[in-house]
């Protein structure tokens, strides 16, 4: 039998946090989840598209128990923010969904200096998780859930130029920035491993979904014809943003998931399908370089676990 999500069970007095959540994969989980009875936190950087995404979820679901909070994971001191404000205001978070991310940008950087695909896809979760530890620790059966990419196989570390100042090459560096959330997860679980903690680390990845993720690098350059060459391959290879989410959502609620797992689609290529337990590159299991890129995101982000 395929997974999905009405094999979700019931999460009430669950609190859960999606980063991205007003679109694509991180609407559709938050949905999923809200429908299911968790109380869901949307983290996102537009608050009006967060309450957009937010009425949404309701009219589906009006007992639905849904609230926005701006986050701009290209910010620290927005990271910062509502860290705080959600430690105030929560006694227990279930589950963090590291989902919000960029694809292929033209290069740019955060507001703290950092290439912007490294610094939002991997630095701000890094940032974000550590700062929410407390709480998870918190919280019985607690979660962190991290959204990579098929990518991150093409993906290497380059720890002599993290932030592509001297070479930068946008595919290059969305890799990069996937695969430092597979090291990230990874050598979290180790670290909660060993201090005993009763929190799990688990990455996932969506396969080859229709989201908006494709179209923000064209819209950025205003390059017209690599929109309508993303929407023309969207309609004939990716799945739904719905069926994308899959992953995340059985990464985030399954009772044999377990620490260190890397959860994906079952079909050909793991483009399509229903959510499995799935294998990561091996350069995505190099304790060494996991360790190394730790000291380096506590020093570049200032949050220390």
């Amino acid at each position: 039998m395929s997974w999905t999500a009405s094999d979700i069970p019931d999460l009430g007095g669950k609190t859960i946090v999606v980063t991205g959540a007003n679109s694509g994969l991180g609407f559709e989980a938050s949905r999923a989840f809200a429908r299911k009875g968790a109380r869901v936190v949307l983290a996102c950087r537009n608050v009006e598209k967060a309450a957009a995404a937010r009425d949404d979820i309701l009219a589906s679901a009006p007992r639905a128990n849904v609230e926005m909070r701006a986050l701009d994971l290209a910010s620290l001191a927005s990271v910062r923010a509502f860290a705080d404000s959600l430690v105030s205001n929560h006694e227990r978070l279930d589950v963090l969904c590291n989902n919000a991310g960029v694809m292929a940008l033209p290069r740019r950087e955060t507001a703290d200096g950092f290439e912007m695909q490294l610094g939002t896809n991997h630095l701000g979760h890094f940032a974000l998780t550590g700062l929410l530890l407390p709480l998870l620790k918190r919280t019985s059966g607690a979660r962190v859930v991290t959204q990579s990419s098929g990518a991150h196989r093409m993906g290497r570390i380059e720890f002599d130029d993290l932030h592509g100042r001297r070479y930068y090459a946008r595919w290059r560096a969305y890799g990069q920035s996937k695969l430092a959330n597979l090291l990230f997860a990874y050598e979290l679980q180790r670290r909660l491993e060993n201090e005993g903690v009763g929190v799990i680390s688990v990455a996932c990845h969506p396969g080859y979904a229709a989201t908006e993720l494709q179209f923000a690098a064209a819209r950025m350059e205003g390059a017209a014809w690599m929109e309508h060459l993303f929407t023309l391959a969207n309609r004939l290879f990716a799945q739904d943003a719905a069926t994308g989410s899959l992953p995340m959502l059985y990464a985030a609620t399954v009772s044999d998931v377990h620490g260190g797992d890397y959860i994906g689609p079952d079909g050909l290529g793991e483009f399509w399908g229903h959510p499995v337990k799935v294998h990561s590159s091996p350069a995505s299991h190099d304790a060494r370089a996991a360790a190394h890129l730790w000291e380096v995101s506590q020093d570049l982000t200032g949050v220390r676990y």
